[in-house]
């Protein structure tokens, strides 16, 4: 439990903290954000990816909020029977409102009862957290068809373009290869930033969240995964790389680092679940920037980091995306509505001594799928060879509809 005088002077602090920060580029998702209906509106991402800040363009809007982040370290004992205290310090401090943003509210367990018995009284909440998996599963209790919920990730190529106020070209994209989009990083360019955020996700939203004793073999794990992104693994040959007891242990480490978007994994497209779930699957970064400034080899393979791009172009618009291995390979699959709608191949340079290869992989998931179109995408590079239409990487990334690569 916390004193009432406490609660008010670090409301005051953080929103005192907050109206500093600076509005930023507008977020693509901004205008996104359901506002009319009674739904909770949850937004998930990794640490530092720009949340806080989307919240604050969008509390720009209103007359007069509440504001709370419960990260905050002077929190410490805040529980969820200290809701009803904090609701009043917020009526006696800013008057009232039916606006409620709250920051990585999953770090009070219970949370979601107070945020039901609100919305009963017709409250709207705009909520923020840094772990999906404790959102969704709080979310799916007390909050089951009274939530809408949004992913943010770091910036994309379009909004790198808006923040340096510059224009799309191949020389922008270049740069956006080799930084990524974490907004910090974006404006300071400072290494350790991204070594920090590293840091934290590591030790508070894995370690110390989920009561973890060898420190040390997560942080390799997360080292190892982020130097080998677009690459196959397997939970067991994980098990046996770092020599511990049981598969299972590995299989709940990465589901850590997904849950806390260091990473994301994609299944090998199969029509049995149960083959999904045993298949090697692949590993993408979050952030470009991220898995180069905290991994030994990624920087070096430029097509892999192309590759991860794409995938988290694709990812921002999709969540069912498998990768197609038959008796060639393809990279990328999108499911639409319990089909298979559009296939992708990355390729860096292509060239008459690959061009082979990559048209087999790309074709025969055509033909296993029934696609009239496919797409190779390329650093530079823009082609049309028969169905298959080749783009460069940072045209492709500007698209909204990721049909209008097949224009």
């Amino acid at each position: 439990m916390i004193l009432k005088d406490t609660l008010k002077n670090i409301a005051r602090l953080q929103r005192e903290e907050l109206e500093k920060q600076e509005i930023g580029v507008p977020r693509e998702l901004l205008n996104s954000l359901d506002s009319g209906s009674s739904h909770a509106v949850i937004i998930s991402g990794i640490r530092r990816c720009g949340k806080s800040t989307l919240l604050r363009q969008f509390m720009r809007k209103l007359k007069n909020y509440y504001y709370f982040n419960f990260e905050d370290p002077r929190l410490i004992g805040f529980e969820v029977s200290d809701f009803e205290k904090l609701d009043a310090v917020l009526k006696e401090v800013y008057g009232q409102s039916k606006y409620y943003f709250f920051d990585e509210v999953q770090n009070v367990l219970g949370w979601e009862r107070f945020v039901r018995k609100m919305q009963d009284a017709s409250k709207k909440f705009f909520i923020t957290g840094s772990n999906a998996s404790l959102l969704s599963k709080e979310l799916g209790t007390k909050l089951t068809g009274r939530h809408i919920s949004y992913e943010l990730f770091p910036f994309s190529f379009a909004e790198m373009l808006d923040l340096r106020k510059i224009k799309p070209s191949l020389d922008s994209f270049n740069d956006y290869f080799g930084q990524g989009g974490f907004p910090e990083y974006l404006k300071y360019g400072n290494d350790a930033m991204l070594q920090q955020i590293f840091k934290d996700i590591i030790n508070r939203d894995v370690v110390v969240r989920h009561k973890l004793r060898n420190s040390k073999l997560v942080e390799q794990l997360a080292f190892y995964l982020l130097s080998n992104s677009g690459k196959e693994f397997s939970h067991n040959q994980l098990k046996k790389m770092f020599n511990v007891g049981s598969t299972n242990t590995m299989t709940t480490y990465v589901s850590f680092f997904e849950d806390s978007y260091l990473i994301f994994t994609i299944p090998k497209f199969d029509y049995s679940y149960k083959k999904q779930l045993v298949n090697p699957k692949k590993i993408y970064a979050i952030d470009i920037g991220l898995a180069k400034t905290n991994s030994v080899s990624f920087s070096e393979d430029k097509g892999r980091t192309l590759e991860n791009i794409v995938f988290l172009h694709l990812r921002r618009k999709h969540k069912d995306i498998y990768y197609f291995k038959g008796k060639n390979e393809c990279d990328f699959l999108v499911k639409e509505k319990g089909k298979i709608t559009e296939a992708y191949q990355v390729c860096y340079d292509l060239t008459e001594e690959n061009k082979e290869r990559e048209l087999a992989g790309l074709k025969e998931a055509m033909e296993t799928f029934k696609l009239k179109i496919g797409v190779i995408v390329t650093l530079k590079q823009k082609d049309k060879l028969d169905n298959i239409k080749v783009v460069p990487a940072w045209e492709w990334v500007l698209t909204t509809d990721q049909h209008d690569a097949f224009a």
